[in-house]
């Protein structure tokens, strides 16, 4: 194992993630780790797209979390969720069972995860008077928590043509928006941390 490439490294970690979130298998630290080449990793998974008005709840499937959001057009336009596995010295990072939060209208919504959480769904039914939830999940690496460091607010972008994702090493923690489709959202990230 100490002899995987980078790519063969990530092949073998993601393969144990789909295996682990199909239920079809289980993985030791020494089956899903290699030798390290980076500390914090983050890897491209689910990706869906929803109406933004149909009221569909979308959870990130097991082991992964929010890393980007998208939408176009007004309430019936399509809103994208990306989410994302991370790994920890090549180790895939456990997910907690979502907490979901109470709801808010959407035209003067702001939501922040409590402190090292990171947002894993979201769903909201209707217009810009519609009401909107987050879905929030806590890490851990080798069954120790995993924090969150450096957290930032983007500019704000017209919701109608946004998209968001998060830098390096990043995961999506909030979502603040403000009016209809043509109102700004913000997008709250924060960076994996060791610690």
């Amino acid at each position: 194992m100490r002899h995987l490439s980078r790519t063969g490294r990530r092949s073998l970690a993601l393969t144990a993630a789909t295996l682990l979130s199909l239920g079809l298998g289980t993985a030791t630290a020494t089956q899903a780790r290699a030798a390290p080449t980076a500390e914090v990793e983050i890897i491209d998974g689910y990706t869906r797209t929803v109406r933004e008005s149909a009221g569909i709840a979308v959870e990130c499937p097991a082991y992964q979390v929010l890393i980007g959001r998208a939408h176009s057009g007004d309430e019936n336009g399509n809103t994208t969720y990306y989410c994302g596995f991370i790994l920890i010295y090549g180790e895939l990072v456990h997910v907690s069972p979502p907490t979901w939060s109470a709801s808010q209208r959407e035209s003067n919504s702001f939501f922040a995860a409590a402190p090292h959480r990171a947002l894993v769904g979201r769903v909201h039914s209707g217009d810009e008077n519609g009401q909107t939830r987050y879905a929030t999940a806590s890490m851990t690496w080798q069954g120790r928590s995993v924090t969150l460091t450096s957290y930032r607010w983007t500019p704000g972008q017209r919701e109608s043509s946004s998209h968001s994702r998060a830098g390096a090493g990043e995961v999506m923690t909030g979502r603040q928006h403000n009016g209809d489709e043509n109102g700004q959202t913000f997008y709250q990230y924060a960076r994996v941390s060791l610690d």
